[in-house]
């Protein structure tokens, strides 16, 4: 699914970069200030991806650690959770997620995507959250698992897209209606896809740390067997020679009884 949606939304981060490049000092709600290195401060939104079961080693439990150093830096936040396990986790805590946000870890599709991003652009519109930050795990070419987290919104047009690799452009653009709402289409879709490309890289993350637990918990089986029969051959064994020791004992003293017998006959 990745591969196949991947190139598209590659092709909107180039053309993103290629309108900075073109317009200079734009000034866009989704974009830091010019000439400013940080947003102003405000309301956290955090999108949490974690799986809907146990049993995957600490795929998990790493995303919850790195979630609670967030809240632990910034206590003005709001919890996103998609998947059971994380959802369930912070109401025992206490900590409030949002009830209204409820997707499952598994078979993501871009119409959910694309959902979450939909709400969460009207709460960052609306200036109920400032800062949008997703927290989830990256599976590498070795398949190594990597907790990420990474802010969303909003971007640093110098720091996010800058890129010595890119193409001059040698001709203006047109923008029809306006910038603003070319940029305000594309972003949101390339948000869509950062979206959606979080959550398929959750869910093979899962899978392969499931795969992980399931072939450590087989090996622990195997050991754990190979001792018992060692240990239960030990006690046979231990069982075998004392009852070998109490007849050998026994039979030696109905053999001395034997012998007192005669001497009085």
């Amino acid at each position: 699914k990745l591969d196949e949606t991947r190139p598209y939304f590659d092709s909107l981060k180039a053309e993103i970069k290629r309108i900075f490049r073109t317009v200079k000092d734009l000034d866009n709600k989704y974009f830091f200030p010019v000439n400013s290195t940080e947003a102003k401060d405000g309301t956290y939104g955090i999108v949490v991806i974690t799986a809907d079961k146990g049993l995957a080693g600490a795929y998990n439990i790493n995303v919850i650690k790195e979630t609670l150093r967030l809240l632990k830096d910034h206590e003005d936040s709001k919890l996103f959770i998609i998947g059971e396990y994380g959802r369930q986790y912070f109401k025992r805590q206490g900590i409030t997620i949002q009830e209204d946000f409820e997707f499952t870890g598994q078979e993501p599709t871009l119409e959910e995507a694309r959902l979450i991003t939909t709400y969460l652009l009207d709460k960052y519109n609306s200036k109920e959250i400032y800062k949008i930050f997703v927290v989830y795990t990256d599976i590498g070419k070795r398949l190594d698992l990597e907790v990420i987290s990474t802010r969303l919104l909003p971007f640093h047009s110098e720091i996010v897209f800058n890129s010595k690799e890119e193409k001059v452009v040698e001709n203006a653009f047109e923008f029809m209606p306006s910038i603003e709402a070319v940029l305000d289409h594309v972003i949101e879709s390339y948000i869509s896809g950062f979206v959606f490309g979080a959550l398929v890289d959750s869910f093979c993350s899962e899978q392969s740390a499931r795969i992980d637990a399931t072939r450590s918990a087989n090996s622990n089986s195997d050991e754990l067997l190979q001792d018992l029969y060692v240990e239960y051959n030990r006690v046979r064994q231990t069982a075998i020679t004392q009852e070998i020791t109490e007849i050998s004992a026994g039979a030696k003293s109905q053999k001395l009884k034997k012998k007192e017998a005669k001497k009085y006959v």
